[in-house]
């Protein structure tokens, strides 16, 4: 298993991620396999959210590591936390917010809730689940700064910042952060577009995130990309996916050439970047987690990262 270093801290992690947002679709038995399963392939990094299955995945997350082979101290343990869950929206895997709660009251109870539903004594990163405009920076820090005194957070991260929002906070806390979780595929790639159409007229040179892959490789924040198989944000999977012929057509060819698959050349393009990304998949699936982690084991040339950009409707200016 390929590893990356997460932002400037001495962990070294999986370049793939286990989400397991979904995990609630399984008995604690076959998520224990699946852990076991995993686990064995060299996945140690786990990332998770408060809100995931209104908090039924952790519940299932924590009596797997019970019951499956893996050590506490063997993972990496990673959950988010700041949004307010709409009941009302929400159903089965799929969780919606009503608003964001950064307070110091509410991102404590979020660790505190995280913890106990885990049946873990801490977590090695703490996120911040998407930016929240009423956010009061000193609140952040003086949580930030509980939680690690106390010993139930070691690292801090956000998801979905741009740099300014990241900066803004970073003036107020001493702790590093050390990650940024957005998402990033072949068929989301406005931030290698924008970079790319740089002082052209078009949209694809709009640029929406603010540079956040410069700046992510500048100030050694690690990005972890998710939904790394997924076109919009719910629309569905472009692997296998007849909307997408010429890119399913692409990986196959290149999962022909390198013994691997296409879910495998799909996360192989996302870890041939530069900025040393690390990879969250989100599937309960055993054979879908071992061809995608396959990928971890094949270099792509230059020419192949660009022609499967180019598969995905990319172009150059």
């Amino acid at each position: 298993m390929k590893e990356v270093a997460i932002g400037n801290s001495n962990l070294k992690a999986s370049a793939i991620a286990l989400g397991v947002m979904r995990m609630l679709t399984l008995n604690s038995d076959d998520a224990a396999s699946l852990l076991d399963t995993v686990h064995a392939q060299g996945v140690n990094f786990i990332d998770s959210a408060d809100i995931y299955g209104s908090g039924k995945s952790e519940k299932v997350f924590g009596e797997a590591l019970k019951k499956s082979g893996v050590k506490r101290e063997d993972l990496i343990i990673q959950s988010k936390g700041g949004i307010i869950l709409d009941p009302k929206r929400s159903h089965d895997d799929l969780v919606f917010g009503m608003r964001y709660d950064f307070s110091k009251d509410h991102l404590i109870e979020s660790v505190d809730g995280i913890l106990k539903r885990m049946q873990i004594d801490y977590l090695d990163f703490f996120l911040l689940h998407r930016p929240d405009p009423l956010m009061e920076p000193d609140e952040v820090a003086a949580a930030f700064d509980e939680l690690q005194a106390a010993g139930k957070v070691r690292h801090f991260g956000v998801s979905n910042c741009n740099p300014s929002q990241v900066n803004l906070l970073q003036a107020s806390i001493d702790q590093k952060l050390l990650v940024n979780q957005l998402q990033f595929s072949v068929m989301h790639a406005g931030t290698i577009s924008s970079g790319l159409h740089v002082n052209m007229e078009d949209d694809a040179g709009v640029d929406h995130d603010g540079g956040i892959i410069e700046y992510s490789r500048l100030h050694n924040m690690t990005i972890q990309a998710w939904s790394p198989f997924q076109y919009g944000l719910f629309e569905g999977a472009y692997i296998d996916n007849p909307k997408f012929p010429e890119l399913n057509k692409k990986l196959q060819e290149l999962a022909d050439a390198k013994d691997s698959t296409k879910n495998g050349i799909a996360t192989a393009w996302i870890l041939r970047h530069p900025a040393k990304m690390q990879v969250i998949l989100g599937s309960m699936n055993k054979e879908h987690l071992t061809e995608s982690i396959k990928g971890t084991d094949v270099q792509l040339t230059n020419q192949e990262w660009y022609d499967l950009y180019f598969a995905a409707g990319h172009d150059l200016p």
